[in-house]
């Protein structure tokens, strides 16, 4: 529950709900319904060293395939959409149930002080930093720029490369703008 300090009277307020989330009445009801489809939730990420750029994606679709191929809606804003042209490789961390605050760092929701890859442990791959204790890892290369808008979002279309899985752990999911275990 949020936890509010009165600017009036000094006092503690203890609310239920947000209490500056805009009310359902007010709300998109497409973007109502995609809150309720459960999303695996993964961090993107590409570069090296003071290069490396990353992003949290819920919107992902695998395509199997030869050779496979996955797609993402990226926020075009976001400092990673402007890393993306043909031939980029990058990393797709499904993200851990425990891995929460990882995801909000990428998504840029959450302090990270020193930047995003401060939270969690990473590793250089051969296609851009991983994620150690990730339910899972996809080494991908994007095949066209992200161009093609689809709503507010650029769609990314990337080949898979690599795959590697760790059965044993669960899968971090986002619904309804709370993560639980997959």
């Amino acid at each position: 529950m949020p936890v509010l300090l009165d600017g009036h009277t000094g006092r503690v307020t203890i609310h239920s709900e947000h209490p500056f989330a805009t009310p359902d009445s007010e709300r998109s009801p497409l973007r109502r319904l995609r809150g309720r489809l459960p999303q695996a939730v993964t961090v993107w990420t590409t570069g090296a060293g003071a290069a490396r750029e990353g992003w949290t994606l819920s919107s992902v679709l695998v395509a199997d395939g030869e050779p496979g191929e996955v797609l993402g809606l990226l926020d075009p804003d976001s400092d990673l959409a402007a890393e993306l042209d043909p031939g980029t490789a990058l990393v797709v961390n499904v993200l851990d149930a425990g891995q929460r605050a990882v995801a909000d760092a990428f998504a840029r929701v959450a302090p990270s002080p020193g930047g995003p890859f401060r939270t969690g442990d990473w590793e250089q791959g051969p296609h851009g930093p991983r994620l150690l204790g990730a339910q899972g890892w996809l080494g991908v290369r994007v095949l066209d720029g992200p161009e093609v808008h689809v709503g507010w979002s650029l769609l990314v279309r990337a080949v898979v490369e690599t795959v590697e899985l760790d059965a044993d752990r669960s899968t971090l999911v986002h619904t309804r703008g709370r993560y639980s275990a997959g």
